[in-house]
């Protein structure tokens, strides 16, 4: 069996394309965090421009040896700043077009921003958000997902009941990771959130704001279960979600470790 490197149009030799005799495929192989501009739909401003970091990955078959790295940084530049969720398919139907694949995926992660309203004073700033693209593409399929970490504020019920004096809260990051069958703004995601919360978190706070945002928090207090149940029966309830799958993580106050919950959807047929 001739496993040497072919040679290309200039003489030089393609090792990646060489033949591997291994009989081991390889589940995923590419980039990881390459930051590229991009632009992302915002239901208020129309469109947001922001910076994303990038991994891209296609499967390999067992005889080749490698796969051509530069190609899934061509991609990228070839789009130039028209990155967008709009042409993400098109995105991952090039890619595996380019490297010869059979399957691939694309993760886009970019911090985005909503201007919030502080709930007394009304005064403006910006929270920022860790959302997440994520396309997967076999044969004809794509499926594409969005990610979305709202950090919230969580009271715990048991202090309150057990306490003369206050209670204990902390910073939680919920995080919902969803497939939709028709368009969900990212702002959709996090108001969602934000209402199963104890309270809403805001960039910037005046002193009646404060006091408002540490007594709502006080009357609606969530252990971590309650966290990720409720959110997922706004869920439930959204006809555009197909599944989810809903985390909460509470960075505990009182403690050295954080509590966490999960409630997964399985995947339904599409209509």
């Amino acid at each position: 069996m001739n496993n040497a490197p072919t040679i290309d149009t200039l003489g030089i030799p393609d090792v990646q394309s060489s033949e591997d005799t291994r009989q081991l495929p390889i589940n995923r192989v590419g980039i990881k965090a390459i930051r590229h501009p991009v632009r992302v739909s915002d239901r208020s401003q129309g469109i947001q421009h922001t910076i994303a970091t990038f991994n891209m990955y296609v499967g390999l078959p067992h005889n080749f040896k490698g796969t051509h790295m530069s190609r899934f940084v061509e991609i990228l530049n070839s789009h130039e700043q028209e990155i967008s969720v709009e042409n993400f398919p098109i995105m991952l139907k090039e890619m595996v077009q380019r490297l010869e694949a059979e399957n691939g995926r694309i993760e886009m992660n970019f911090p985005y921003f909503i201007n919030k309203t502080a709930p007394v004073s009304g005064v403006m700033s910006l929270m920022d958000y860790d959302v997440t693209f994520i396309g997967d593409i076999r044969g004809d399929e794509i499926i594409s997902r969005l990610k979305v970490v709202v950090p919230v504020t969580s009271l715990c019920p048991c202090s309150k009941k057990i306490s003369e004096r206050g209670a204990h809260n902390q910073r939680s990051h919920v995080t919902v990771t969803a497939r939709t069958r028709a368009f969900l703004w990212i702002e959709e995601i996090v108001e969602l959130v934000e209402s199963e919360a104890s309270c809403a978190l805001y960039g910037l706070l005046k002193r009646p704001d404060e006091k408002f945002v540490t007594e709502h928090a006080y009357d609606h207090p969530k252990f971590v279960e309650d966290m990720v149940r409720d959110v997922a029966a706004r869920l439930n309830a959204e006809a555009r979600v197909l599944s989810y799958t809903v985390e909460s993580e509470n960075f505990e106050s009182i403690h050295n470790h954080s509590a966490y919950a999960l409630i997964e959807r399985l995947q339904e047929t599409e209509d």
